[in-house]
């Protein structure tokens, strides 16, 4: 058994003595993605983004009928397009019968005390899965059971070190609860380990966000770095970004995403021609790309429905529209994988 601090009955034990997944490269602060000291080159907004713990979950097994939550938050984010349990709060979901099944979701009202996030369970045996928040930084992140319960790691659940670098979509951006971003279902559902370097608005093939991607330890790269860049930047900085990884990862896949559809695109024409150019000028330079470079792919998600009701705000997909893209991109990643061995 784990043991930490107490709180009134409830054991708290920091989260990162049991099991994070998701983390592309190790750092001194456990829920940061990216050392900042160590990694130069970003920007003030870059700086906070990558210190951000999105992507990252806990695994653990508890028989506690309730798991609470005590956080010392760093810089705490308060979007208007994503749900507060997802920019701070926290995602729980149990396995049962092989399937990772949501359990629970929230976020302090008080953010320095402690939250159950969720109560009333038998007192069997679980193992579980929760979300850290993606728009926040922690410089502590404690999980509660009751006094006597049992709270140990759990091995890594997930297969596997698949780099994810992206745009907002990457990050989770518009998502209800920190488990909903794609690369977190697409996860769930194949039991492949993304590791994900999401930075909203800020994915534009840059080289020093290829330095951190070049000392990741990864056997794969997927990459949605098509989203943020002007067509100039994509002509600019594309093949320069794939030697440089390549240089450090040979004969690893690097798997490039197109852009998905921007239901903002429906009615206005401004947005609709700036991102038919954008798409246009990535389609032919992947087209190079992948003759250019061994192990280099182009694949064509999406999370759109004929209903076109799967966006959020018009640019960011919703819940539904997250699923979509996860789905989409499920049998080329893994048909790819396959050809490396990655199962």
């Amino acid at each position: 058994m784990v043991t930490g601090a107490r709180a009134q009955d409830l054991i708290y034990t920091e989260a990162s003595d049991l099991t994070l997944t998701g983390k592309l490269i190790d750092t001194p602060n456990p829920y940061h993605r990216v050392d900042t000291v160590r990694f130069k080159g970003f920007t003030k907004s870059e700086n906070n983004q990558v210190r951000n713990s999105a992507g990252i979950a806990v695994a653990f097994k508890t028989n506690s009928p309730t798991i609470s939550v005590l956080t010392k938050y760093g810089d705490v984010g308060w979007p208007n397009n994503t749900g507060g349990y997802s920019a701070r709060g926290y995602d729980l979901y149990i396995r049962r019968d092989g399937q990772w099944i949501w359990a629970g979701a929230g976020c302090p009202g008080d953010l320095e005390k402690p939250f159950n996030l969720i109560s009333g369970m038998d007192g069997t045996m679980k193992e579980c899965l929760m979300y850290l928040p993606i728009l926040s930084e922690e410089h502590s992140v404690k999980i509660g059971v009751t006094e006597g319960s049992v709270l140990e790691p759990l091995p890594n659940p997930f297969r596997g070190r698949i780099g994810i670098f992206g745009s907002s979509f990457t990050h989770g951006i518009s998502t209800s609860r920190a488990g909903m971003a794609y690369p977190a279902v697409f996860s769930r559902e194949t039991g492949l380990q993304m590791l994900s370097l999401g930075c909203s608005g800020n994915c534009k093939l840059q080289d020093y966000f290829a330095d951190v991607l070049a000392a990741a330890d990864v056997d794969a790269f997927v990459f949605d770095s098509f989203s943020n860049p002007s067509p100039e930047q994509i002509k600019e900085r594309l093949f320069p970004f794939i030697e440089k990884v390549q240089a450090a990862h040979p004969g690893k896949p690097l798997i490039f995403q197109r852009t998905i559809y921007r239901e903002w695109r429906n009615f206005n024409k401004r947005t609709a021609d700036y991102e038919a150019r954008r798409i246009a000028v990535a389609d032919s330079l992947m087209k190079i790309a992948c003759k250019k470079y061994k192990d280099v792919y182009y694949i064509h998600p999406s999370a759109s429905a004929p209903d076109h009701e799967t966006t959020q705000d018009g640019t960011h997909p919703s819940d539904r529209g997250y699923q979509l893209w996860a789905r989409s991109i499920e049998k080329p990643i893994k048909k790819i994988l396959r050809k490396y061995g990655i199962r």
